[in-house]
């Protein structure tokens, strides 16, 4: 049997007879699987789809005492295998993998096609046809099995919770398991489901929001104030949101956090994918605030404030994941000519305060 992200029967609760599997005797003791308290440096390096996350980045950052991650949303099952082996050739210290759990539809066609229309003269200002807006799982199957096989010393899902079957299986080779959750009511279901620890995720965090319910009104409570509420939970909680500095990661710590999880504050490290008109959005001064939209993606996100977003957040429905695929050759063309205000400027709210630079001399700066 193959799997499902929830309520399916999973069959893979044993390792796969691979190389890995019989090279590798830490997957094969609960007891020696890594944790966050393990971290010389108690920062993590935030996966982030769609470029930027890679293979070099999340390297550097393990290499010098936190944990970095590679990020398998919107790319193939190969693809991410590949990249957890490049990883793999750059540094034996651990790695972490994120997944975005799928979800069921929740738009209708017609809104579907009405928002098309909308955006068709964005399109044609590029010469581009918009992509077509399907609704799929990001090959989510065969990424788990990737997962087993590879068995990268943490993985993290967003976005929802699998199956409590996957999850099992995962700690049985030796993987230490991470929920992100922007909620108590998430957070509990997270500790329901078996996780080992939780990303705690305050609304202050650039990209993505990882609610559970896309429709949903994202809650606003502050990440310390969240932490505050949750501190009370045995499980340890990294605190992500607005960590850009040194000082961010104590005042995270002093809340009751184990370690923080730091996202736009890698965007600009010389080992990031980020597309060189958003490395330039965020230091020119050009854009001054954040905002959350889903005009992009149909999924709330928060992202520099530019005219995309002006022109399209009264009207974006809630779509995911089928209006990031109708606005990806939007967005891809925008990148391709520099142009910085059709394009998803992911940014949390500390974004001022990035420095570029190597991934060691940032991480360095996020130390407490």
């Amino acid at each position: 049997m193959r799997t499902t992200a929830n309520g399916s029967t999973f069959s893979c609760t044993k390792p796969p007879a691979t190389k890995a599997t019989t090279t590798l005797d830490k997957q094969d003791s609960s007891a020696a699987r890594f944790t966050i308290a393990a971290l010389a440096v108690p920062v993590i390096q935030a996966p982030m789809a769609g470029g930027p996350s890679t293979p070099e980045l999340a390297a550097a950052v393990s290499s010098q005492g936190g944990l970095g991650f590679l990020a398998a949303g919107y790319k193939t099952a190969s693809a991410v295998k590949a990249e957890i082996e490049a990883a793999r050739k750059l540094t034996n210290a651990p790695l972490g993998v994120n997944v975005f759990v799928p979800q069921p539809s929740v738009i209708g066609a017609e809104e579907l096609e009405q928002y098309a229309l909308s955006l068709a003269p964005d399109g044609e200002r590029f010469g581009i046809t918009l992509g077509h807006p399907r609704h799929d799982d990001d090959d989510w199957d065969n990424k788990i099995e990737v997962l087993l096989e590879q068995a990268p010393e943490a993985v993290s899902f967003t976005f929802d919770l699998p199956d409590r079957t996957v999850i099992t299986a995962l700690q049985q080779r030796g993987v230490y398991v991470i929920g992100t959750v922007t909620s108590r009511a998430e957070a509990v279901r997270a500790l329901e489901s078996g996780v080992d620890a939780l990303c705690v995720q305050g609304p202050e965090a650039g990209g993505h929001r990882g609610t559970f319910d896309p429709a949903a009104q994202p809650d606003d409570q502050s990440l310390h104030g969240l932490l505050e509420e949750l501190a009370g939970l045995q499980v340890p909680l990294i605190a992500a949101g607005g960590i850009t500095t040194g000082e961010d990661t104590r005042a995270a710590l002093s809340h009751g956090a184990a370690a923080v999880q730091a996202g736009t504050a890698f965007l600009r490290a010389d080992e990031a994918g980020t597309k060189a008109a958003h490395r330039l959005a965020l230091s020119s001064g050009r854009f001054s605030t954040t905002s959350v939209t889903r005009a992009f993606s149909g999924r709330n996100a928060r992202g520099l404030a530019n005219e995309f977003m002006r022109r399209h957040d009264g009207e974006a429905p809630c779509g995911y994941p089928e209006i990031h695929h109708l606005t990806t050759p939007l967005r891809a063309a925008a990148a391709a000519a520099g142009d910085p205000e059709w394009l998803n400027l992911w940014a949390g709210t500390g974004f001022a305060r990035t420095m570029e630079g190597p991934a060691a001399s940032i991480l360095a700066a996020l130390k407490p």
